[in-house]
């Protein structure tokens, strides 16, 4: 059957069922538990680099392997298996040394696929079987930079993508392959050259095979990792007209739902989904934690949604996976390819689409070296970041389009562009809207569509050279992804008469429409010319373009129309207000008759209704030609303008708005400047009406809070908004309180919706969140009695009787918290408390609260994830209409989450502890040499520079403490949080600006390196280099979990030399705080009512400590014990960790117990010498302090120990020389057993 016929066999499937791809290739491969030898096979055996890991090459080196992965998936039910070559492109292969093998490794992973897939179809003629030769996204990214220093340099180029992707495209072809399925596409421009090269090569090949396009949506953020939002990515690729369009990766079906609903509405394709098992659990079996039923019953509801067409599975997904998903879907009507209208659908990061029913499209101008000497100075002195600028502010001035154009003579126009647009792709803010490229020269053209990502605009395309060429240009436009604009240019010239537009349109139109050009991507620019001229042949310039637009929207069906608008207004350039009025009156008539976009200033357009009347009429006696002397009449007025600038004024019209709006704006903005001179206002007001001083704050102070609530709620506001709102708040209630005092009154009526009392639990010191959470609550009118830190169960209880508090919420950071919310939860059940409590905090879950707290405790025990969540748990809580309802429905919830933690079996089967040690993380010791300290003993460094921690910070924590969710530096250009990440950042900037100069914070640490050895699972840690005292015993505990064949269950222990081998080793400690002196400031800033600042301080204070440990191991690791000297890593590369060693603090995954942080801080004196105090719950004062230990092991990473069993607690509470009920305790968030 040739490849036209399984074609159609295939596209005639799709309206009948839902069919299923397969599952995950390297989750499969992982349960072959494979060794190094396994993946060299004989052929490879004496190939010098390793090859472990490298999947791809064991369709040559364990064919049967993969064979038998193929049939398990085709048993399972899978209509469509893909090839083992997700990276097998020279990109991906020469990490292996293996880019040679690209053909061999496609060819013969598509031949195998098809073998198996025969096999079966042979079996069943009546169920096809297809293969998807598969293209991954490469190692590398075409449009971000790998050096964060450099956002203009490329890792690789569009060229050498297709290049490359031609090659694995051969190998599929010639295979076997039935489809093409570029996936896990994390960057849209990668994924252009790969669908470029598919197009290319079925032209030169006389070729056609169904294309499938998947995409990977990185986050909750619901963008690529490129930064488009799937409709934008739709938009990118739609080019191709590929077989289906779907998503798969990164996301669990369960956050993948609103995207994939996204693609179905908008594809004119099918849709496909192949989900991971659920998010990323390194403590799973295969990495995921997803059953098949569970999976099979989340992409249910998107096919009983009529989402979806194809569907299977990715990471973490089995052949039960497949097995599940295809009996779940079988009885369920495929999603019918929707009717979408036809619009010129473009994209940057976000889409642009315009239609018909579309208001006018700015385009911006001043990107454009011809048309601005400004722009032109900028790029001529390499001045690229002011030229962003220029950009920037066209973006920021409404330009939903940015003309992109550096034909100028003294430039490499080429280079110019490639440079520009590079360096744009990494400015969210501006690349946001769609690009047009604009030059006379085809290669800068083609040089800048091979930088864009997103759809952009040809600028231009004609007949100027004749039709081959013309038509040739088109075709490479569409392979490229673009829509273009086609000049009103043929042979003979320009058209320069209504007749000469017309005629040369139509004939561009049907020549563009006969090669299947979209009609919907084609755009005319019919011509603009300057008018008022004082040459008569030019009188009808602007009536001839106007009438043009109408001709050509009536008879050439969904053309679109363009045109330079500053063209128009030439003869008067230099008088601006004359420009505007134009512009404004030409755009007001063409726009009229049909004028889709223009190429104009956009603070260059004025009103058209606020033009003068009696500029307006000269003008437009010009434009339409309505008079022989109205060029001379408008000549003779403007003179009248001449010289003068259209003024640019803060706005402050909202000033003139009565006394309420002016509150709420000040409020929903959080302006301050005004604020107590609007509350007296208010306040003399009300006096005047009889009124008292508190109804201010009743009625016009809580209508504006009421307003930033209901944004807040509706996720139109953030929290750094929030609690600058508050801030505004407080300023204004801080001037109303002395008049409230005065009256000697009763408040009267002024009751909250209810008192709250809220705390860090005993032994935690962390607040941010908490501080945070109140905040909110008291915006939205709650009476919160913030307790603070540290505040022992009795206390907690004792102000909540006292102030009869309506709820209590607990909050903490550290594990050990967990163990004392569940003590409050008990006291709260044996004195008889009733009321809500609350709990949150960063170690706490859904899971947790409902096993290990609500049963404590009778009343209602209530998870709040985030802040945002609070006030709406709050509300119904203390609602009479709504609390028996809404607890019912937690404790249902959590009756069901205790059962399926109950039936869970867990991640995998424990092994004993004398197992997990035969299993150990192993060493060549005889061949292993530790490098010795340059210093052995303890160093102080105390007032550190803070301006040297500064480079180190990591800032995405920071974002997260505030519930902004993203990563540094993306978070600044989120479509949904970025306005709010921004502001924050520059905030944040101004204060640490501050503490660093007028040193509002101090930084200290401690150090120390000692001789070492290791005996059993314990390190044995020396006084000095006679290795006879001890300076204490560091107690580690061994991962418990069943591991795959090779995989060995780790201790800390296991990479330091045992004690019985006589090598020296060593190890290192550390604790280092940034928070010295913050108490102060914090005291100032709440004094002045400013939670904002508070916070923000707090929060830096947080990021400081943990850049200063960051930046004293990197010191550690190149001078003090000086194994890795010549160390040159990027704060990027530190971040991920890409360093030799490991620093585990106590607390932490690899070492959960925190009483280790008690022997360490007693060998370092780290009170003495560091200042930094430590608490009877491990907890460190000040809070901003980070401490841990050094390990220099090479082999050394971090992971976590995860569940541990009785055995090991047993053996833990002997070495620790404790009883197993303390040792149970303290390692309570561990334990893989109910403790009694």
């Amino acid at each position: 059957m040739n490849s036209n016929s399984r074609t159609q066999l295939l596209e005639n499937l799709f309206p009948q069922r839902i069919l299923i791809l397969d599952g995950a290739m390297g989750t499969m491969i992982q349960t072959f538990k494979l060794s190094e030898a396994d993946y060299r096979g004989k052929r490879f055996a004496d190939f010098p680099h390793d090859l472990r890991g490298n999947n791809d090459l064991l369709t040559i080196t364990q064919p049967q392997i993969i064979r038998s992965i193929h049939s398990g998936y085709l048993e399972a039910g899978a209509d469509i298996i893909e090839t083992n070559t997700f990276n097998s492109n020279a990109a991906s292969m020469s990490d292996y040394h293996m880019q040679d093998l690209v053909y061999e490794l496609n060819f013969t992973a598509a031949k195998l696929a098809h073998e198996v897939a025969q096999e079966f179809e042979s079996k069943a003629p009546g169920k096809p079987r297809f293969v998807a030769g598969v293209i991954g996204p490469t190692t590398k990214t075409a449009s971000i930079s790998p050096d964060v220093n450099d956002p203009g340099f490329r890792g690789i180029t569009y060229d050498q993508l297709a290049k490359d992707y031609t090659e694995s495209i051969r190998g599929l072809v010639d295979g076997g392959a039935d489809i093409l399925l570029v996936e896990t596409i994390f960057d849209t421009l990668n994924a252009k050259a790969a669908l470029f090269a598919i197009d290319q090569y079925f032209e030169e090949n006389d070729i056609r095979l169904p294309v499938m396009i998947s995409v990977t949506i990185t986050d909750a953020s619901g963008r690529t990792l490129s930064g488009q939002t799937p409709e934008a990515f739709w938009n990118s690729v739609s080019h191709t007209r590929p077989l289906s369009v779907g998503i798969n990766c990164a996301l669990g079906a369960e956050l993948m739902r609103p995207y994939v609903e996204e693609l179905a509405k908008v594809a004119n394709v099918y849709t496909s989904v192949h989900p991971n098992a659920g998010l990323p659990n390194p403590l799973s079996e295969t990495g995921y934690d997803e059953s098949p039923e569970y999976t099979a019953s989340q992409i249910r509801s998107f096919a009983e949604s009529g989402f979806v067409n194809v569907v299977g599975g990715c990471c973490g997904t089995t052949p039960a996976h497949i097995k599940a998903i295809a009996e779940t879907v079988s009885n369920i009507t495929p999603r019918k390819i929707p009717d979408i209208p036809k619009k010129l659908r473009l994209s940057g990061l976000e889409p642009l689409n315009i239609g018909d029913e579309s208001l006018f499209v700015n385009v911006g101008e001043r990107t454009n070296v011809t048309g601005s000497r400004a722009f032109a100075r900028l790029i001529l002195s390499d001045d690229y970041a002011e030229a962003l600028n220029v950009a920037r502010n066209q973006v920021e001035s409404g330009a939903q389009i940015i003309d992109i154009n550096m034909d100028e003579a003294m430039l490499d126009s080429q280079k110019a562009m490639v440079t520009f647009l590079n360096l744009l792709a990494a400015e969210p803010d501006i690349c946001k809207v769609p690009i047009m490229l604009d030059s006379s020269k085809w290669s800068v053209i083609e040089a800048g569509l091979k930088c864009i990502q997103g759809k952009p605009i040809i600028n231009s395309i004609s007949m100027k050279e004749g039709e081959a060429e013309f038509i040739h240009h088109a075709r490479l436009a569409r392979r490229y992804g673009a829509a273009v604009i086609v000049m009103a240019f043929d042979e003979q010239g320009q058209a320069d008469t209504l007749q000469r537009k017309i005629e040369i349109c139509t004939r561009s139109y049907n020549l563009l429409v006969s090669i299947d050009f979209p009609p919907e991507d084609i755009i005319f620019d019919p011509n603009i010319f300057a008018i008022a001229t004082g040459i008569e042949e030019h009188n009808n310039y602007g009536v001839d373009f106007i009438e043009a637009i109408r001709l050509i929207r009536k008879t050439l069906p969904y053309a679109k129309i363009s045109g330079g608008v500053s063209n128009v207004s030439f003869s008067f350039r230099g008088n601006e207000p004359i420009r505007e009025a134009i512009h404004t009156a030409f755009l007001y008539h063409a726009i009229k008759v049909g004028m889709t976009m223009g190429i104009v200033n956009a603070g260059q357009l004025g009103v058209y209704s606020d033009i003068p009347s009696e500029l307006l009429q000269k003008v437009e006696d010009v434009i339409l030609n309505r008079r022989p002397d109205a060029t001379e009449c408008l000549v003779e007025f403007a003179e009248n303008f001449k010289g003068m600038k259209k003024e640019q004024i803060e706005d402050l019209s909202w000033r003139d708005q009565p006394i309420q709006e002016r509150l709420t704006h000040a409020l929903v903005k959080g302006i301050s400047t005004y604020i107590v001179e609007d509350t007296e206002a208010a306040r003399i007001e009300i006096d005047k009406q009889g009124g008292r001083p508190i109804q201010v704050i009743e009625g016009p102070l809580m209508e504006g809070m009421g307003v930033v609530g209901d944004l807040f709620g509706a996720g139109k506001m953030f929290l750094p908004q929030v609690v600058k709102s508050a801030r505004v708040m407080k300023q204004a209630v801080a001037h109303l309180l002395p008049f409230i005092e005065a009256e000697k009154k009763l408040l009267g009526d002024n009751k909250p919706k209810g008192k709250i009392v809220i705390a860090t639990v005993k032994g935690d010191v962390h607040d941010i969140g908490k501080n945070i959470v109140t905040v909110v609550l008291q915006c939205n009118n709650y009476e919160v009695i913030n307790m603070g830190v540290m505040v022992p169960s009795a206390q907690i209880l004792e102000m909540a009787r006292r102030e009869n508090a309506d709820i209590i919420g607990l909050s903490g950071l550290i594990t050990p918290s967990l163990e004392e919310m569940a003590h409050v939860a008990k006291e709260m059940q044996r004195e008889g408390f009733t009321i809500p409590l609350l709990i949150g905090g960063a170690t706490t879950s859904r899971v947790h609260t409902a096993v290990k707290i609500a049963p404590h405790y009778k009343g209602p025990t209530v998870w709040v994830p985030d802040a945002s969540r609070a006030v709406g748990v709050c509300s119904n809580l203390l609602s009479q209409d709504l609390h028996e309802n809404y607890v019912r429905e937690v404790k249902e919830e959590y009756e069901k989450v205790r059962t399926q933690h109950k039936n869970k079996k867990g991640a995998s089967k424990l092994l004993t502890l004398a197992e997990a040690r035969a299993n150990a993380f192993k060493t060549d010791w005889q061949n292993y040499h530790p490098h010795a300290p340059e210093l052995l003993g303890i160093r102080t460094l105390n007032n550190y520079p803070l301006e040297k921690i500064v480079p180190y910070v990591d800032w995405t924590p920071f974002f997260q403490a505030w519930e902004l969710v993203g990563r540094y530096p993306n978070i600044l250009e989120d479509e949904i949080v970025g306005e709010t990440a921004r502001q924050l950042f520059e905030d944040a900037q101004t204060m640490l600006k501050k503490i660093i100069e007028q040193k509002w914070l101090s930084a200290n640490a401690v150090i120390g390196l000692f001789p070492a050895n290791a005996v059993g699972d314990d390190i044995e840690i020396y006084t000095d280099s006679t290795r006879s005292k001890l300076a204490m015993t560091y107690h580690c505990l061994r991962q418990q979990d069943q591991k795959p064949s090779g995989k060995p269950n780790r201790c800390l222990a296991d990479y330091i030399a045992p004690k019985n081998t006589s090598i020296p080793d060593y190890i290192g400690m550390f604790a280092v705080s940034a928070g010295f002196g913050i108490d102060e400031r914090i005291q100032a800033f709440e004094a002045k009512n400013d939670d904002y600042s508070a916070i923000v301080l707090k929060a830096l204070a947080d990021r400081l400590a943990e850049g200063f440990a960051e930046h004293m191991h990197a010191r550690v690791r190149r001078e003090f014990w000086g194994y890795a000297k010549d160390e040159n890593l990027t704060n990027d590369q530190l971040i991920d960790e890409q360093y030799l060693g490991i620093r585990p603090a106590p607390g932490y995954p690899a070492c959960p117990d925190h009483t280790e942080k008690g022997e360490l801080f007693s060998v370092l004196n780290a009170t003495q010498n560091a200042g930094i105090v430590i608490t009877e719950s491990f907890a460190m004062v000040p809070t901003a302090a980070v401490s841990g230990f050094y390990f220099a092991h090479p082999e050394s990473s971090f992971f976590a120990v995860g569940k541990i069993g009785k055995d090991q607690v047993e053996d833990y509470a002997r070495r620790k020389n404790w009883t197993l009920e303390h040792a149970e305790q303290w390692l309570s968030p561990v334990l893989a057993y109910e403790r009694r």
